[in-house]
C-alpha cells in the first residue's frame, strides 16, 4: 500500500482489485490478478493507459489525465463502457491536435472550447 501512496497512485480497477483482495472476495483468477499486481507494484507499477489509449489514464476520482494534466472527468461506473471507451478514445485525437498546434491540452480546450 505505501508503494501506492496507500491506493491513490492505483489504476481504479486495481485499486478495486486490492479492495477485495483485502475483503477476502478473491477467487483463483482474482488471487492471481491479485499477485500480478502486487508484483508490478514490486517491480515499479505503471499506471496503465486508460482503454489502452496511450497518454490517457483516469484516477480514482474520475479525472481523466492527458500526460498528466486533466482533461475530462468521468463517473467510474461509467468509465470503462464502450460508450466511454469511444469518447476518450476522441479525446485523446483532440489532444494530438492541440499538441500540434503547441498548445497545452486541457479540459477547457480538450472539451469546454473545442472547436474541431
Amino acid at each position: 500500500m505505501q508503494a501506492t501512496n496507500d491506493g491513490d497512485d492505483l489504476d481504479p480497477r486495481h485499486l478495486k482489485l486490492l479492495e477485495n483482495a483485502v475483503n477476502g472476495f478473491l477467487n483463483e483468477q482474482g488471487e492471481a490478478a491479485f499477485e500480478k499486481l502486487y508484483k508490478d507494484v514490486l517491480d515499479g507499477y505503471k499506471k496503465p493507459w486508460f482503454h489502452g489509449i496511450e497518454h490517457l489514464t483516469i484516477e480514482n476520482s474520475g479525472y481523466v489525465k492527458w500526460k498528466g494534466t486533466v482533461v475530462e472527468h468521468y463517473t467510474l461506473s461509467w468509465a470503462y463502457s464502450d460508450k466511454a471507451k469511444d469518447q476518450a478514445l476522441e479525446l485523446a485525437r483532440r489532444c494530438v491536435i492541440l499538441e500540434a498546434r503547441e498548445e497545452k491540452p486541457t479540459m477547457n480546450n480538450a472539451v469546454w472550447t473545442w472547436e474541431d
